[in-house]
């Protein structure tokens, strides 16, 4: 069953009609529907070009929370082989929000890691919707660390509304541990590549983000914040997100003119939950591309020219 958004209300009625057609016919014999249905088909192919031709940024959030977009776990099945999970931040405890381990990539030896929202009720709540607490950043720097040690090029996969900012999480050190992630990050002596798959939220997912290459799915988003926590900082009214995402510049399109992301991995036609398997194809390919990009550099080199990276950014679109 397809879930729709709210935007595509029109596409939703002109597909249900074709499948009520069709599913008349299948109970009902010699009823020939197909011409009609057919003409259906092609009108709503029409009206899913036409709705996804020029996104408004609150669109593209919108699609980049849709609840059957490929989640961490997807891209980690389908795209890595011996994908060894492990847990705990040998501290506190193991965050299930966040997700990570050894695993190959077309046989290259990676450490994977990435925030993983759940794709039911009951995988949402167990996964707390993406949203780490300390002990997940902490288990991301143990593993960034191992990585550094034995030599492994880490990936990143980020899909986060944000860090979890409940008041356990702020006693056990929310911020300190957010900040030694995005730390961990810049000085891993790997090749360390992001890809924003979905919500790429506040520091949150800059503590994942901070890599040699960052990517990010063509209807993904990345900000410091949410257009609804914008809102209502700035105007007391969370239903002005609308023109918070317009101000946020959240899209891939507006991060790469910032000279904030370095490459858009295009999404097929209708949003990656529209063809999943189309849509990891496309990550692996960009993956693949960016590994052999990055490929040899290691140690003073790979951390200086990330370093300095990260001091210039901003300055593409100031100069603009």
């Amino acid at each position: 069953m397809t879930n729709y958004l709210d935007f595509e209300k029109p596409l939703a009625e002109i597909e249900g009609k074709a499948e009520e057609l069709r599913a008349l016919a299948r109970q009902s014999e010699g009823m020939d529907v197909e011409a009609e249905a057919a003409a259906l088909d092609k009108k709503a192919a029409d009206m899913l070009v036409a709705l996804y031709k020029d996104l408004t940024p609150w669109r593209k959030c919108q699609v980049a929370r849709h609840p059957d977009r490929p989640h961490c776990s997807d891209y980690i099945k389908a795209l890595f082989t011996e994908y060894t999970p492990l847990a705990g931040d040998r501290n506190f405890a193991d965050d299930a929000a966040v997700m990570g381990g050894l695993a190959r990539f077309e046989g290259t030896p990676v450490m994977v890691i990435g925030h993983e929202k759940g794709s039911d009720t009951k995988g949402r709540i167990k996964h707390n919707f993406g949203m780490a607490r300390p002990e997940g950043y902490r288990k991301a720097v143990r593993l960034i660390e191992m990585a550094g040690k034995f030599g492994l090029p880490v990936v990143t996969l980020i899909d986060t509304a944000g860090a979890y900012p409940g008041k356990g999480a702020e006693e056990r050190g929310q911020s300190e541990a957010i900040a030694r992630s995005t730390e961990a990050c810049l000085q891993a002596g790997v090749p360390l590549i992001s890809i924003i798959i979905g919500e790429g939220g506040s520091g949150g997912a800059v503590a994942f983000a901070t890599g040699d290459r960052v990517a990010m799915l063509e209807h993904s988003i990345y900000s410091v914040i949410t257009p609804e926590g914008c809102a209502s900082i700035l105007w007391k009214d969370a239903e002005k997100m609308r023109e918070a995402a317009e101000a946020l510049r959240l899209t891939a399109k507006d991060l790469t003119q910032l000279g904030v992301v370095d490459r858009v991995i295009k999404e097929p036609l209708g949003g990656a939950h529209r063809d999943k398997a189309a849509s990891i194809e496309a990550v692996r390919k960009a993956l693949d591309e960016m590994l052999t990009e990055l490929e040899g550099m290691k140690g003073k080199k790979l951390i200086s020219e990330r370093r300095k990276k990260y001091l210039d950014l901003g300055s593409k679109g100031l100069a603009a």
